[in-house]
């Protein structure tokens, strides 16, 4: 089985691994809701899912409790490897327990009283999403990406974790997209909720600045034929640098500089890199970044 690609004539602009997110304040750590408009459950509703987890949130005390335990559990450890990295150097890889979000959240009764992660009546596109997304319904080993593209967004799952062994479980259009909204509270700050045109949303937890990038920002996405002889210049010598084969995508940023940007294999080797890009001017000179032209 070959990996997937777009269509003719479809720009592949970023990929990235993709699930629902996931509860991280004290009463919902590790659960997520699947609810309609009116806040009822709709797990069991959803065609083709099978049985999953139901969550129940912690009672304030044990929230609490494990929030207080969690705290104490990473201060003795701070306490233990510190001394263990006395004795072992600076060169010690001893990791310990991922530290606390410690951004405020935006919505409480979402995000620390609740977690759902799809909101959708019946008919809608949420609905439509497919359950291997959810990290509690599949095999440890499996993982879905989503690929998104000038036209649709699209979600691959890999069974095995190979590029070469790949179904497409989901897709939408991007005018079915209203919003990308990027939500800070949350591991890693990485959760997005998409807010579809037919009311419905989901709340997907996803680690990639491109993402937000083509998704939550205005863009304007340009071909070779407006770049100036310098700036084909260094797009060329990029794509030659890189030894990548997918087409390069050049962006005119906010800041009116051009973002060029190319996508390496899905499955680099040890070392390789994803993707190469560079900043760069009319001129086509590297240019620092200045305000939107990475981030919101």
């Amino acid at each position: 089985m070959t990996a997937w690609q777009p269509r003719p004539g479809e720009l592949l602009l970023t990929r990235c691994l993709v699930t629902f997110a996931t509860g991280v304040a004290p009463k919902v750590a590790g659960m997520r809701w699947f609810r309609d408009v009116h806040g009822n459950d709709i797990q069991g509703e959803l065609p083709g899912w099978p049985e999953g987890p139901v969550y129940t949130p912690r009672s304030e005390g044990s929230g609490r409790a494990r929030s207080t335990g969690r705290t104490g559990l990473t201060a003795l450890f701070a306490v233990v490897v510190g001394g263990l990295e006395s004795l072992a150097g600076s060169g010690s890889a001893i990791k310990g327990p991922s530290s606390p979000v410690k951004t405020p959240p935006e919505d409480p009764e979402s995000e620390v009283e609740d977690f759902p992660v799809m909101c959708a009546a019946p008919a809608t596109v949420a609905r439509t999403l497919p359950w291997q997304l959810d990290r509690d319904r599949r095999q440890a080993s499996y993982r879905t990406k989503a690929f998104v593209t000038d036209q649709r967004i699209v979600i691959i799952g890999y069974p095995g974790g190979r590029a070469d062994d790949s179904d497409v479980l989901w897709e939408c259009e991007r005018s079915d997209v209203a919003a990308v909204e990027r939500k800070t509270y949350s591991r890693d700050k990485a959760d997005t909720i998409i807010r579809f045109t037919d009311g419905s949303w989901c709340r997907l937890h996803v680690h990639s600045g491109q993402w937000f990038r083509y998704l939550a920002i205005p863009n304007e996405v340009v071909s070779r034929a407006v770049l100036t002889p310098g700036q084909c210049h260094t797009v060329d010598a990029l794509v030659a640098e890189s030894g990548f084969e997918a087409p390069p995508v050049i962006s005119r940023r906010p800041s009116g500089n051009f973002l060029v940007e190319q996508l390496g294999p899905e499955d680099p080797p040890v070392g390789g890199r994803i993707t190469v890009e560079k900043l760069m001017d009319l001129n086509g000179e590297e240019v620092p970044p200045q305000p939107g032209d990475y981030d919101f």
